[in-house]
């Protein structure tokens, strides 16, 4: 049991989905014990076109105080309404460095970032998700816009490939004790020899259900987590190429 608060980390580049994958991260932070830390990053190239000094100071300085606002006009309103505290910062300068940098300094446990319908969301077309996946050996949870997590709300959490929470989550009996009953397991496996219908454990706990390993069967697997409503999946980070195929917010554990 951790003994102090868990420090979770929001990377947003302040798109339109912003609002709701932070209110899928408060929610992972009241069901936790967390603390949210809120970053942004903006390329110093994208404010800077001038190269004189006091033009561009002057550029960064009216940057700084539209940004500002804009994400406390963000957040303010969804910490008075779900009670929760959130800390932000933001930078000017190279996305990557600045990102690699405040994960040093904040040390944080999770790091939430957001999932395009698509692809993993990018600043200025980086991979960051890739990025910060090198970064950060801690827990990464990729939140997608759709069907989200909801602060006070149940969770429905779902198990990829037979992963169980509680073998590499430290906050896993947390997790499981705000989620409905009972948890969704799929397992995708190397042989034809799968059960058609759904699993349903000795003490009622799990459901797995069985997919055979082919080139359809994150497809599958997808369809089977939407079925069931799965707004989060925990899933192993040997398992990344499959990250940008689940159209469902991920837990990914070491």
């Amino acid at each position: 049991m951790k003994k102090n608060n868990y420090k979770i980390l929001m990377l947003s580049d302040l798109n339109g989905d912003t609002a709701s994958i932070l209110k899928s991260t408060i929610s992972l932070a009241k069901m936790i014990d967390g603390d949210v830390n809120f970053f942004h990053v903006k390329s110093a190239a994208d404010i800077v076109e001038k190269d004189n000094q006091l033009s561009a100071m002057r550029v960064i300085n009216k940057e700084y105080t539209a940004i500002n606002k804009q994400i406390q006009n963000l957040i303010n309103p969804m910490s008075k309404e779900y009670d929760a505290s959130i800390h932000f910062t933001f930078s000017f300068g190279n996305i990557k460095d600045e990102i690699d940098k405040h994960i040093q300094e904040v040390q944080p446990d999770i790091i939430v970032l957001g999932k395009k319908k698509s692809n993993p969301f990018n600043f200025i077309g980086d991979h960051i998700t890739e990025f910060v996946l090198k970064a950060h050996s801690g827990v990464i949870m990729i939140a997608s816009d759709k069907n989200g997590l909801e602060p006070n709300q149940e969770i429905a959490l779902g198990i990829l490939n037979g992963l169980e929470p509680s073998s590499n989550l430290e906050f896993a009996d947390d997790l499981i004790r705000n989620s409905q009953k009972p948890l969704k397991s799929f397992n995708v496996v190397n042989t034809s020899k799968t059960k058609k219908e759904p699993q349903t454990s000795s003490d009622g706990k799990i459901v797995t259900y069985v997919f055979e390993k082919n080139d359809n069967s994150i497809k599958n697997v997808s369809n089977y987590v939407s079925k069931n409503n799965i707004n989060l999946l925990c899933i192993n980070r040997k398992y990344n190429d499959a990250i940008n195929k689940l159209e469902v917010s991920l837990l990914v554990s070491n």
